[in-house]
């Protein structure tokens, strides 16, 4: 019997270049998911368009008309029931909001450092390769981790470094970590969606037998 893909839900703000690399991992068989919601916290997002065009669903929950985190995180919620996510994945979202409790350990974002250095409220795109120039980092990276409560807190599934060069500006170095990133984060969606790992009491528990193609994050346990 074929596999039933899992369902994906997807959150952006922006130009969904993270979503546009998903779906190209989906078409070549890397990735056991299907993306079936896209949801926007902007009415403007090019990476609606791009939904749109692969005749995706798409939905606009926006942040101007919710105030305050905890009724935007509702507004969200409801958005995100009726397609039943397997999974939630972040691409650039930069709307806060708490995690809906059928989907605690179910929503993952990809961030562009080596966590927890250089993270939490603030700390997103150039803002974070400026930080890690300034403060002289050797290594910079990316790290797929659980959503929580905490902005970047949660737990960490894998991490890819990249190392810092002598004359890299932000934008060089986003360039390499966007790389990464466009490598690393299908692989951890795809584990995920296999049943390779899971969280449990707030840490990523791994499968007995699970050959993981990255190397699993601090706080994983077998």
């Amino acid at each position: 019997m074929t596999p039933v893909p899992g369902h994906i839900a997807f959150l952006l703000s922006g130009a969904g270049s993270t979503l546009v690399n998903l779906l190209g991992a989906i078409d070549r068989g890397e990735v056991p998911g299907r993306v079936v919601l896209v949801v926007s916290d902007r009415p403007g997002a090019a990476g609606l368009s791009r939904a749109r065009e692969r005749g995706i669903a798409v939905l606009v929950v926006d942040r101007q008309a919710w105030r305050g985190r905890e009724a935007y995180s509702q507004a969200l919620g409801h958005a995100l029931t009726p397609c039943a996510p397997d999974l939630v994945v972040l691409g650039g979202f930069l709307t806060l909001f708490n995690v809906p409790p059928d989907l605690v350990g179910r929503v993952l974002n990809v961030h562009p450092s080596l966590l927890p250095r250089h993270g939490g409220k603030g700390c997103y795109g150039q803002h974070v390769h400026k930080a890690v120039l300034a403060a002289g980092d050797l290594l910079s990276g990316c790290s797929v981790h659980v959503v929580t409560e905490e902005v970047d807190g949660g737990p960490i599934v894998a991490q890819r470094p990249v190392a810092v060069l002598p004359d890299d500006t932000p934008a060089t170095l986003a360039e390499r970590v966007q790389e990464a990133e466009r490598a690393l984060y299908p692989q951890v969606i795809a584990a995920f969606l296999r049943g390779d790992w899971k969280v449990e009491s707030g840490k990523v528990v791994v499968a007995p037998g699970a050959r993981l193609p990255f190397t699993p994050g601090p706080s994983a346990r077998p």
